[in-house]
C-alpha cells in the first residue's frame, strides 16, 4: 500500500462477497509503505518492496497506488532518468519473482505516451467511466497484453457486491455453433397454421424474424403463440421483456389462453425482465445468450426492440444497430430462432 492506509481499504473490502477476514495477515498480507514514499527516495522504496516480496514469496503482488511513487518522485524533484531507472529495476525484479504483479494507478489518457511504466508492463488494462445524461457507464479496454490476442474494442463492466463483472463486447471463439448446419435448414412452426403455410412450412430454424406493426395489431399474440408452440413440441424458450412488468405480461397472456407462468414453473420457459436505464446491449446479449445456452433453448423472443432501445444508457443508443446485429448474430449462430417485436417498423429496417 502506497496510498490510502490498509485499514481504510479493509473497511470497504469487507463489504464484498469475496472478502475473507481469516485470510488477512495469513496468505494475504498488507504492507503500508506510504510513509517511506513521503520520507525516503525511490531506491529505499524499491528496497522495501523487494524485501517484503522476498520474505513472503507470493504468487500475486499488488502495488496500490503505483501512481503515488511517480507523484513522490515529482515532488522530490527526482529526474526523469531516476524514475526510469527505478521502473526498469522494478521490472527486472518482477520477472525474477515469478509472480503476477498488478501496478494500480490513477492516470489520464495522455500519460501512456510519456510514462516509462507503460513500456515495461506486459499488460495494460484501462478502466474509465462515462457520464451521459443521468446514467454512468463503466468501460474497460485491453490496451496491451504481451503474448495474447485480446478481444478488441471497449467492454462494459459493472461493480457489484461480488466485485467487477465484465461484459465482453463480442462472443468468444468456441462458444458459437460451427456453421449453420444443413441447407436448406429445417422449418419450425410459428404456432399459426395459416402463417406456416404461407412460409412453405414454417420459419427456417436459426433465423431471426422482425414482427412490426402499430399498437393493437396482434404482435404480442403472435410471439406468444410462437413460444407456446415451441414448448408444446418440447423445446425450451427464453422471453426477454423490456416494457411491461412480468406479472402484467403473464396475466395478459393468460387472458389470451396462454399460461406462460405454468410453462416457467415447469422449467420450459425463462422470462428475463431487463429495464435498468444504464443497460448496455452487450450486457443484454450475455444475459439472454447464457440463459438460452443453459436451458438449451431453441426459441428466443425479444419484446420489444423499442423498449430495449429505450432501456439502453444514452451512450449505447448511438451503437444500437451494431449491437443488435451482434446480438442477433450471436443467438442465431447457436441455432436459435429469434422473434423480435417492434411497435412500428424502425427507420433502419428498410
Amino acid at each position: 500500500m502506497l496510498g490510502e492506509p490498509p485499514l481504510k481499504m479493509l473497511r470497504y473490502q469487507q463489504q464484498m462477497s469475496f472478502f475473507d477476514p481469516a485470510k488477512v495477515d495469513g496468505i494475504i498480507r498488507f504492507v503500508n509503505l506510504s510513509q517511506e514514499v513521503l520520507d525516503r527516495d525511490l531506491s529505499h522504496v524499491l528496497s522495501r518492496i523487494v524485501e517484503e516480496v522476498d520474505k513472503a514469496a507470493p504468487g500475486i503482488v499488488v502495488v496500490d497506488s503505483f501512481r503515488t511513487v511517480v507523484r513522490a518522485a515529482t515532488y522530490a524533484m527526482a529526474g526523469e532518468l531516476e524514475l526510469q531507472g527505478f521502473v526498469q529495476r522494478l521490472a527486472l525484479y518482477l520477472t525474477s519473482w515469478q509472480a503476477t504483479t498488478f501496478l494500480v494507478g490513477e492516470y489520464v489518457e495522455s500519460e501512456p505516451r510519456d510514462n516509462p511504466v507503460f513500456t515495461v508492463a506486459d499488460g495494460i488494462l484501462w478502466l474509465y467511466q462515462e457520464a451521459a445524461r443521468n446514467s454512468i457507464v463503466r468501460k474497460l479496454q485491453v490496451v496491451k497484453m504481451r503474448g495474447q490476442a485480446p478481444m478488441p474494442g471497449v467492454h462494459t463492466f459493472r461493480i457489484t457486491g461480488d466485485g467487477l463483472q465484465v461484459i465482453p463486447r463480442l462472443i468468444q471463439k468456441g462458444q458459437e455453433r460451427p456453421g449453420r448446419g444443413p441447407y436448406p435448414p429445417p422449418r419450425i412452426s410459428s404456432g399459426i397454421k395459416g402463417l406456416d403455410e404461407m412460409m412453405n412450412g414454417g420459419i427456417p430454424a436459426g433465423d431471426s424474424v422482425l414482427v412490426g406493426g402499430p399498437s393493437g395489431s396482434g404482435k404480442t399474440i403472435l410471439v406468444t403463440q410462437f413460444i407456446a408452440e415451441g414448448v408444446r413440441q418440447g423445446e425450451a424458450a427464453v422471453l426477454a421483456i423490456f416494457e411491461e412488468h412480468p406479472p402484467e405480461y403473464l396475466g395478459r397472456a393468460k387472458s389470451l389462453g396462454f399460461d406462460l407462468a405454468a410453462m416457467e414453473r415447469e422449467g420450459r420457459l425463462k422470462m428475463i425482465y431487463l429495464r435498468p436505464l444504464d443497460l448496455s446491449a452487450d450486457e443484454t446479449l450475455v444475459e439472454i445468450r447464457e440463459t438460452a445456452m443453459r436451458m438449451g433453448a431453441k426459441r428466443v423472443v425479444i419484446d420489444s426492440l423499442s423498449g430495449f432501445e429505450l432501456a439502453l444508457a444514452p451512450a449505447f443508443r448511438a451503437d444500437f444497430r451494431e449491437s443488435l446485429y451482434r446480438m442477433v448474430g450471436g443467438l442465431t449462430s447457436l441455432g436459435i430462432t429469434v422473434f423480435m417485436q417492434f411497435a412500428q417498423l424502425p427507420r433502419w429496417a428498410g
